[in-house]
Order: C-alpha cells, then sequence, then structure tokens
C-alpha cells in the first residue's frame, strides 16, 4: 500500500525551493522566540509551556499541516496532471496512503523537530513539557495530515478552508469556545501531552480516551473519503 515512485514525486513537490521556504518559516521563528524568551525570562516552566501551546500547536502545527496536507495531492488535481498519475497501473488507495505518509512525515519534521529544540531552549524540557509538545506534536500531525489530504481532493479552495479551520476554529473557537473543544484537534493532542507529561501545566478539556478514539476515527474517515474521492476521478479512457 505504500509507492516509492508516488512517494518520491510527491516529497519532491512538497520540497520544491518555494514551498520548502514557506515551511520553514514558522520553524526558525519559533526557534527565535523561544531564544528571545529565555534570554529575557530565563528559564520557567510555565512560560514554556504557554509558547508551546500557544504558538507551536496552535499556530504552527496545523499550518504547516495545511501547507503539507493540501500540497500532497491538491496542486495535481487543481493543473490536471493528476490524470497521468491516474492512468499508471498504480491503485488509488496506494496512491492516497503514500501521499498521506509522505504529507504526515513532511508535517511531523517540521513541527515536531522544531518543537522539541524550542521546548529544550525555554526550560531544557523541564516538567518534560518540551517532550509532552513533542508527542503532542506528532499525533497531531497525523490528524492534520489526513484533514488536509482530504480537502485537497474535494475542493480547489483547499489552502484558504485549511487555513480557515486552522487559524479560525483550532486557533480561536477550539481554544476558547467550551463546546467547541471537543472537535479540536489541538485539544486532542493536548490531552495525549497531558498524559505524557504527567503534571498539571498542560491541560485539555477533552479526556484521553475520547481524545484518542477521535484522532483515530478522524483520520481514518479522512483518509477513506479521500480514497473514495479519487476513486471517483473519471479518466477519459474509464467512461
Amino acid at each position: 500500500m505504500y509507492n516509492p515512485t508516488v512517494a518520491r514525486l510527491t516529497y519532491r513537490a512538497l520540497l520544491g525551493r518555494r514551498r520548502a521556504l514557506i515551511l520553514f518559516v514558522l520553524p526558525a521563528l519559533l526557534l527565535v522566540i523561544a531564544a528571545a524568551v529565555r534570554g529575557f525570562s530565563g528559564a520557567d516552566d510555565q512560560t514554556a509551556s504557554d509558547v508551546l501551546g500557544g504558538f507551536a500547536l496552535a499556530t504552527m502545527v496545523p499550518i504547516i499541516g495545511v501547507i503539507a496536507g493540501t500540497g500532497a495531492i491538491g496542486p495535481e488535481i487543481d493543473d490536471g496532471s493528476v490524470v497521468y498519475l491516474l492512468a499508471k497501473p498504480v491503485k488509488r488507495p496506494t496512491i492516497i496512503l503514500t501521499k498521506l505518509i509522505v504529507a504526515i512525515a513532511v508535517t511531523m519534521a517540521f513541527s515536531a523537530v522544531p518543537t522539541l529544540l524550542a521546548g529544550l531552549i525555554l526550560n531544557g524540557n523541564g516538567q518534560q513539557v518540551a517532550v509532552a509538545y513533542t508527542i503532542a506534536a506528532l499525533v497531531s500531525s497525523i490528524a492534520y495530515a489526513a484533514l488536509f489530504l482530504l480537502l485537497g481532493t474535494v475542493t480547489r479552495h483547499a489552502v484558504v478552508f485549511g487555513l480557515v479551520y486552522a487559524l479560525v476554529w483550532e486557533a480561536l473557537f477550539g481554544s476558547f469556545v467550551s463546546g467547541a473543544k471537543t472537535l479540536s484537534v489541538q485539544q486532542w493532542s493536548l490531552a495525549v501531552a497531558h498524559k505524557a507529561a504527567g503534571n498539571d501545566l498542560i491541560t485539555s478539556d477533552v479526556g484521553l480516551p475520547t481524545a484518542t478514539v477521535l484522532l483515530a476515527g478522524v483520520t481514518i474517515a479522512a483518509t477513506w473519503y479521500a480514497g473514495r474521492k479519487l476513486r471517483a476521478l473519471k479518466l477519459a479512457g474509464d467512461e
């Protein structure tokens, strides 16, 4: 269910000069912020948690997920070049799963690694803050990649809708509106981080069992529906 050729083409598309530059901006900004906060405030566990939760998990991870998830397939559908891929003797579920794996890998690399480094800069992993948020970034990367890959298959405006979800729903409603928190990938990953940290520096309004089920359910459902949408695309020879 993994095709190396599809993976190579997807990596090349995602890590091209222009898109890679965008991917590096937010991680670099996080590290600059972490260094500045440490320089001005010193090592403080609560401050470290606030920075990693408020910027890394709430902003950086979902935006990188948007770039990687939608970019894994959206441009090919938009410009019509996907027909050349679909004409190859590769099963369409294999195409989706391969692109999902690539999107997850890119999202993890550009979000979890900077989160860990920023946490170490901020407080040297005091109270397990750096490791806990890194685990949250890894877990949320999977769900975000699946969600935004699905968006890339269903709309030509996937990036716009993805950013609205990431910046309005996740960062605003998912953080401050109680009823919306249950439907927030950020809150689900915070539940995992809370368990990993083992303290109250990291909290979530969603319990770990619920968060685990929702993370897995959304990832599986989004992947399945993306595969279904791709199978629905018709080539001229399919008629």
